[in-house]
């Protein structure tokens, strides 16, 4: 199979669908893969690096979508690449397309085969591609909400974990998922107060385990979200329905309750925010604040560091990948279910239930 991989375009994206390593696997099990010139820049490999490794190296994306057979991106194409996309195709990417109505529009012209990283499934009922992220932008939530609790960008002038005689910032993290869970493992490494929210009281407990004294865990309901959200310093929205809209968990009238400084980290944003008054942002302009509460909703933040960012995603994509090139996307998913989970557009059709009922439109689920 003819794999292409364009460099991505979306506000500060640096990660890259395949690194060297990977492309070295494809070439090796009979694949030409096709790297656009400078789509590994951002995480510092070179054309010759890709070149070293079997890759063939084309000028721009149209001669990368033109030549190959199967995309393999990070992000979801963005408006100039669409029109790029056939009904031969079959697109591998994040697509969160929950939030995304124009894009899914366009897929569905597209007549493509489109397969999302984050509602492909494992035998434990795991995301196992969106996990990679969901841990580094978890991990990466703290870092920046404490940066952003700094007086200098705008913040309360808080340190995340105090000092003797000064109690440390309150951290609320809604969600228990594998963010909340990386959220709540940087968290209380810088000595926070934290408290875990969910609605899963199995999740509670196996937090609680995890972690004993060093967090509170409480269940999600919306007085408790209330009070969570007036006490907090820093408010992460941690909150994943697979393929669905994420539910506004923290409303605008909540928001007046917050202390003037404190800051919210949507990582939810990619499938519409879980806060009410959220709006995607960029890493080039990534805050904002409404009522004197600082917003931060990134929509890709493991982009910004991207390195470490590619090297996980590709371990965990890259056996899919082997499998779509090695039996073609029907057979690939035909043969593993989990993966055909991932199938959200085909034919012109919606194959995810919870993108068609988000977005309204009729599902019609795939079959061989």
């Amino acid at each position: 199979m003819r794999i292409g991989v364009p460099r991505e375009i979306k506000n500060h994206e640096y990660r890259v669908g395949l690194t060297p390593p990977s492309v070295a696997e494809l070439v090796a099990a009979g694949h030409e893969v096709l790297m656009e010139s400078g789509a590994g820049g951002g995480i510092d490999f070179e054309d010759a690096d890709y070149v070293a490794v079997g890759a063939q190296i084309l000028p721009d994306a149209p001669a990368v979508f033109a030549a190959a057979d199967m995309i393999v991106k990070v992000k979801e194409p963005q408006p100039q690449e669409v029109p790029l996309i056939e009904p031969r195709h079959t697109l591998f990417t994040y697509l969160h397309l929950a939030a995304e109505p124009a894009l899914t529009d366009g897929l569905i012209k597209s007549g493509a085969t489109c397969i999302a990283y984050e509602t492909v499934t494992s035998p434990t009922r795991n995301l196992p591609l969106l996990k990679p992220m969901s841990e580094v932008a978890g991990r990466m939530s703290v870092q920046v909400g404490a940066h952003y609790l700094e007086k200098e960008p705008g913040g309360r002038g808080v340190l995340l974990g105090g000092v003797p005689g000064v109690a440390p910032a309150r951290v609320a993290i809604l969600g228990g998922g594998v963010a909340g869970i990386n959220a709540a493992q940087m968290a209380t490494g810088l000595r926070a107060d934290v408290t875990i929210y969910d609605i899963n009281n199995d999740r509670l407990a196996e937090l609680d385990m995890h972690f004993g004294s060093q967090i509170k865990t409480a269940y999600a309901s919306k007085s408790a979200v209330e009070a969570a959200v007036a006490r907090a310093h820093l408010v992460i929205g941690a909150v994943l329905v697979p393929g669905a809209a994420a539910p506004k968990l923290v409303t605008r009238e909540m928001l007046k309750t917050m202390k003037r400084g404190s800051v919210l980290v949507d990582i939810a944003i990619d499938q519409g925010g879980c806060f009410e008054t959220s709006h995607p942002t960029t890493h080039d302009d990534p805050v904002y604040e409404i009522d004197g509460v600082t917003h931060y909703c990134v929509a890709n933040m493991p982009g910004a560091v991207a390195r470490t960012s590619a090297f996980a995603l590709n371990n965990a994509t890259l056996p899919f990948v082997l499998a779509i090139a090695n039996k073609g996307a029907a057979q690939a998913m035909a043969d593993d279910s989990h993966l055909a989970n991932g199938l959200n557009v085909s034919e012109g059709k919606v194959r995810h239930q919870a993108v068609a009922e988000a977005l309204n439109l009729p599902f019609e689920p795939w079959s061989r």
